[in-house]
């Protein structure tokens, strides 16, 4: 079986094919100041509270995640929210391969906070526990379903080689229509962000909770 590293250079060359804790990457040194202080509901002001109050009834990991560096930017977060209630909640990608979208980000970014968050939101979405530890491990699951290979194989190409192939558009075709493919795409796309802000805050999951993702 390839590892994710395996994999990622294959896709290279051509060949085929989501107090706290987090990754060493994002982990802040032992005794440093977080970048975000954990903001507090009493903290917000009239522009956050609404929005966090908003965010407090969906949110397994409350205000913080990437919500405590978001609420800095109020209009910002508020639309950003927006788009993750369609993207979440209304998008027309079937659920399990929506969340299985976000850990591949998941995965790929060694986020732990969108690991912690979505892996139950996959399992109960009725992704595989077998293909989520393959993933979870860095490798390209053994046991998916045509649609979900399908899946795999289109979003890992495009993040790796930030390009498609038109053997591996087609087969994604034969399972999801043009909007759930760019459905799907922005899913991809959005989850990054909030991995690249998660990172540039060194958050992570809550505190008491272990990381899931072992570090690359």
């Amino acid at each position: 079986m390839k590892s994710w590293f395996s994999a990622v250079s294959s896709f290279a060359l051509g060949v085929g094919t989501l107090a706290l804790v987090t990754s060493m990457a994002e982990r802040p040194v032992v005794g440093k100041e977080p970048r975000f202080v954990q903001l507090r509901m009493e903290d917000l002001n009239e522009q956050q509270r609404p929005l966090a109050e908003e965010i407090m009834k969906i949110s397994s990991v409350g205000i913080g995640g990437p919500y405590n560096a978001l609420l800095r930017s109020p209009q910002m977060a508020e639309r950003m929210f927006r788009l993750l209630d369609y993207l979440r909640f209304n998008t027309s990608v079937p659920r399990k391969l929506n969340e299985f979208a976000i850990l591949i980000v998941a995965r790929q970014w060694t986020s732990q906070v969108e690991w912690y968050a979505h892996y139950p939101l996959a399992i109960k979405a009725g992704l595989s526990e077998a293909v989520a530890a393959d993933l979870k491990e860095g490798r390209r699951p053994a046991a998916m379903q045509p649609e979900e290979a399908a899946t795999y194989d289109f979003l890992i190409e495009l993040s790796t080689r930030h390009e498609v192939s038109d053997a591996t558009f087609n087969s994604l075709r034969g399972f999801l229509s043009e909007q759930q493919i760019v459905d799907l795409v922005t899913v991809s796309g959005t989850y990054v962000t909030l991995a690249m802000l998660l990172s540039a805050a060194e958050q992570g999951v809550p505190a008491g909770k272990t990381p899931p993702l072992a570090t690359k």
